[in-house]
């Protein structure tokens, strides 16, 4: 049985080239009825959660990001207890069962801040703390001057329960060298998330495509992600999502590629030439990398929609070309509204969106367990 799905796999030649030039429609049918393989309930779930960025003073200081601070900025912030818990209050008063808790690199803060935020959450409150990127998880340890893995393990005692899959972007080395000099390496990233994994934590992997990256890039990370999952089984989802150029350094320098110079996409290849405006992914390349995503990583369970950078409208199309999770009700969102992006979207619009489509919405877990159909 595990040669035959070995042998009918997506190779990476054959991945880029569905990329490039598949029909979108047909690209949509295959990633829709492998959905329906992996997923014959007809059922689309979602997580009620709070994403918590603790503090947006970052040392990484990434050209893509428009969230980051200095910590002698005006605006720079590190959160307070009083207002922490009451953020988590808030989110358990609308049914939430996890928070999302990620920030910047603090060069002030180390392993004793991470281990007295979890405790104090944890000694309070009964909800699953989604935390802390890879990025962060390098910066606690090498700050402390321990190992990855033993880094984790103290923060997974202190009530560090998963982690998210930011700071990946696009596990390229070129392009990360582009985009966030500062920032880990690819094999860190994927290191990271592998400690997590040897030691029962869950994780998420997230791809951020559109800014600066050709389609090699972009199968160049599934791979990396794909190839980790075989070994660890560790990731419950993937989640691709598109970058957002407004209040960006690179906006302001115009050296993206996501538009030719007359505006228009460069439909031979389905993707916009390098060099050219900086301009956000359309909404038909978002379909075309989430329904690739479905079809290429046959090793994870569950696609997420990104209605947080593509609106409610396109995350229900989403839902047809592969997804079968809508994300999170997300009652706080900090670092994609900084650019200017702000869908908000309440459960209500959610739940109709999921059954306007033809789906049965469920509530869901970090882990993905249902908790409750509507």
């Amino acid at each position: 049985m595990r040669k035959k799905q070995a042998a009918a796999r997506i190779d990476n030649r054959q991945a880029l080239r569905m990329l490039k030039k598949a029909d979108l429609l047909d690209l949509a049918e295959s990633a829709d009825m492998m959905r329906k393989r992996l997923h014959p309930e007809q059922v689309v779930t979602f997580v009620v959660d709070r994403n918590i960025n603790y503090t947006n003073v970052c040392i990484n200081q990434c050209r893509f990001c428009a969230f980051w601070r200095s910590e002698d900025a005006a605006d720079a912030y590190l959160i307070d207890e009083a207002t922490l818990f009451r953020k988590i209050e808030e989110t358990l008063a609308l049914g939430g069962t996890q928070i999302l808790i990620q920030g910047g690199l603090h060069p002030s803060l180390g392993l004793d801040y991470y281990t007295r935020l979890l405790k104090s959450i944890k000694e309070r409150f009964d909800i699953n703390i989604h935390g802390f990127s890879p990025p962060e998880i390098c910066y606690i340890a090498d700050s402390s001057e321990i190992t990855v893995s033993e880094a984790l393990g103290i923060l997974k005692e202190a009530g560090l329960d998963s982690v998210p899959g930011g700071g990946a972007e696009i596990l390229s080395d070129r392009i990360r060298e582009q985009l966030s000099p500062k920032k880990i390496k690819s094999s860190r990233w994927l290191g990271v998330m592998e400690a997590a994994h040897r030691l029962g934590m869950k994780t998420t992997a997230t791809m951020m495509f559109g800014s600066i990256e050709a389609p090699e890039d972009i199968v160049t990370h599934l791979s990396a992600v794909r190839e980790l999952q075989d070994r660890t089984g560790g990731f419950t989802a993937f989640i691709p999502w598109s970058f957002q150029p407004g209040n960006t350094e690179l906006q302001a320098e115009s050296s993206g590629r996501r538009a030719t110079s007359s505006g228009k996409i460069n439909r031979k290849s389905g993707f916009a030439a390098p060099g050219s405006p900086l301009m956000p992914a359309t909404a038909v390349e978002y379909l075309r990398v989430l329904a690739l995503s479905r079809l290429y990583l046959d090793n994870i369970p569950n696609i997420q929609a990104s209605w947080v950078t593509q609106g409610l409208k396109l995350a229900q199309v989403a839902l047809r070309f592969g997804a079968n999770d809508f994300g999170s009700t997300m009652i706080e969102e900090n670092v994609v509204a900084s650019t200017g992006v702000s869908y908000r979207v309440t459960k209500e619009d959610i739940l109709s969106a999921i059954k306007t489509a033809g789906f049965t919405p469920a509530q869901r877990n970090t882990a993905y367990q249902r908790l409750r159909y509507y």
